[in-house]
């Protein structure tokens, strides 16, 4: 957690953007929250009743202040979609948590910000093709599973084969990538399918969560991008958007390498790259 604090002091350090424009959310009402999440995982995290399994399948210890936490990054998720449609791009300093399903949470994740930004373009926004780019190098699961049903929502993930989760969900595109796949390869993948998905899915939003665990530099990755690899990946990604004309809202996701200054410089540079695309 401590990456996203810094990740804002950087972005502000290197003249990227300043402090006028950054915004605090607040919390996601129990009402939005629960269009995605079941009721009686809601009162078992406000209660704090969830068991023992139940908590070591999250991995953090369990407190009112994550849970709370949690609300505040749903809401700004959903706050950054609402300024997309504005100014076609907003990024938020945290987000991605793709792992919580409807009626529990993993990986990290409590509530999935991403899928309650969707469900609320649908139900308040009045949209009805929105477009999830999951390019964390661990499948979306929870995201998959929520709308596995949903023919308004397009799960899209490209992710490691062999990583984390070991049982992978169905997305509407799944695109498993082998350890050690570079730059080259990746980017090659991701311009082909993503053009496709925009001629025929045709969104009028994407949510893109852009986890920097793709680096080769990651402990947990397995992957082998480049720095500047996956800043063209992130500037492929908001150039086909503004191409299409469809907003996009952006989270961190994930990242995990071992020297901080790697995490902050590749999340930083998604930042550049929006300022650089949208301005």
């Amino acid at each position: 957690m401590e990456k996203y604090g810094l990740l804002k002091q950087q972005i502000i350090y290197e003249g990227v953007f300043d402090e006028s424009c950054f915004f605090a959310p607040g919390a996601m009402r129990e009402e939005d929250v629960l269009i995605t999440h079941s009721p009686n995982y809601w009162q078992k995290l406000i209660h704090q009743q969830l068991t023992e399994k139940e908590i070591r399948k999250i991995g953090f210890p369990m407190s009112s202040l994550l849970v709370e936490r949690g609300r505040h990054i749903a809401m700004g998720t959903y706050m950054c979609c609402l300024h997309a449609m504005e100014a076609g791009v907003s990024l938020n300093v945290a987000g991605g948590t793709h792992h919580s399903y409807r009626d529990h949470g993993e990986g990290f994740c409590i509530f999935n910000d991403l899928a309650i930004a969707a469900n609320l373009l649908l139900t308040a926004q009045g949209l009805n093709k929105v477009l999830i780019v999951d390019l964390d190098v661990h499948q979306g699961n929870g995201t998959a599973s929520i709308f596995k049903d949903e023919p308004r929502v397009f799960t899209f993930s490209i992710h490691g084969e062999k990583n984390y989760p070991v049982r992978k969900e169905k997305s509407d595109l799944d695109i498993a990538l082998a350890d050690g796949t570079d730059d080259l390869i990746y980017l090659s993948v991701l311009e082909e399918n993503l053009m496709a998905i925009m001629q025929n899915f045709k969104p009028q939003f994407i949510l893109y969560q852009a986890g920097v665990d793709v680096l080769k530099t990651d402990k947990l990755g397995r992957l082998a991008l480049s720095q500047e690899g996956c800043k063209r990946r992130d500037e492929m990604v908001m150039k086909i958007a503004k191409y299409h004309q469809v907003p996009i809202a952006i989270t961190m996701g994930g990242g995990y390498s071992p020297k901080l200054k790697d995490i902050l410089n590749a999340h930083t540079n998604t930042f550049k790259a929006a300022k650089d695309i949208f301005e």
